[in-house]
């Protein structure tokens, strides 16, 4: 399902009415060319229900679509699947009320929850900065570290389209997330039991030992979207990994550390697949504060073993 998050702060330009009647019509063309990849998965997404839209300072949409030559377009828009406030789409109890996305220093919260929710970001085509198939953003993200608790920043990018140019360098990944949900792979699994049962086929280097397995049948909805998608990092940072250019293990997509030495001897041992007790000390996080998955990485066998999914380790 291609979900378009449309960026609000394209929407607050001082543009004249010209302009602004016109980065809309491209706006609209731009969801349709979506659309015509995945008409019954593409659903827009908003801070406010599309006839409520403000287009610009002083600019309402009805602005727009009241003119005769906007009709058909406006039509068009009303049959595409809309949702709004963003929390609309976000899983089951989940508000990301911890992380924090800016592009050029300004928060934007339709872009942030493109990535949150692995979509895309849309805008209206009127400045340079949204003249760009991809954005870059930085993520601040409140964590709960080993020295307490802190601000983490990260850069990220998400696919993003203001102009039917942007559309077809996009046009690979538009058609893979589309396919991929036909498919019914990873944006369609809703609870832990499902995502164990379809991990051999998901994740073939990944191993779960009899402990992580329990977490996974028992895990929280909320949790359910950021523990697959930290798990589709390792399998492809698993795959990914030239052992000649990185000695020193694979990129694992996602911060990943170690523990300290005294909670790594007290809390981060588990009895591996073969028996052996081992330490699985390094760990991701997916959530800000307590979702640490725990592992280790098989370097002959390029293959991953994880030992906990769940809250911190000895809390």
């Amino acid at each position: 399902m291609p979900q378009l998050f449309l960026n609000e702060k394209s929407c607050e330009s001082d543009r004249g009415t010209e302009d602004v009647n016109r980065a809309m019509s491209e706006l609209v063309r731009v969801v349709l060319a979506v659309a015509r990849e995945d008409r019954p998965g593409t659903v827009l997404v908003a801070r406010e229900p599309v006839n409520g839209l403000q287009l610009a300072h002083g600019h309402p949409i009805g602005k727009w679509s009241g003119l005769a030559r906007n009709k058909e377009l406006w039509q068009r828009l009303l049959l595409m699947q809309t949702k709004w406030p963003h929390q609309a789409v976000y899983p089951e109890g989940e508000g990301y009320f911890d992380v924090e996305y800016r592009h050029e220093g300004v928060s934007v919260e339709g872009l942030g929850a493109a990535h949150l929710m692995e979509g895309m970001g849309v805008s209206l085509p009127v400045a340079p900065r949204w003249d760009r198939p991809r954005l870059t953003l930085v993520r601040e993200e409140l964590v709960d570290g080993d020295g307490g608790p802190g601000s983490e920043f990260t850069e990220v990018e998400i696919p993003h389209a203001a102009t039917r140019e942007h559309v077809e360098g996009n046009l690979p990944w538009i058609r893979e997330y589309a396919e991929a949900a036909r498919r019914g792979d990873l944006s369609s699994i809703r609870t832990g039991t499902a995502l164990l049962e379809r991990s051999g086929e998901l994740f073939p280097d990944v191993r779960f030992l009899p402990g992580a397995e329990a977490q996974l049948r028992e895990l929280k909805q909320i949790w359910v979207h950021p523990v697959r998608k930290r798990l589709a990092e390792i399998q492809q940072a698993v795959i990914g990994w030239d052992a000649v250019k990185e000695p020193e293990g694979p990129d694992w997509g996602s911060k990943t550390t170690p523990e300290h030495q005294g909670r790594k001897r007290e809390h981060c041992v588990f009895t591996d697949l073969d028996g052996e007790a081992r330490y699985f000390d390094t760990h991701v996080r997916f959530t800000p504060h307590e979702g640490r998955i725990h592992f280790r990485l098989l370097e002959a066998e390029r293959r991953v073993h994880i030992a906990h999914i769940g809250g911190k380790l000895g809390i």
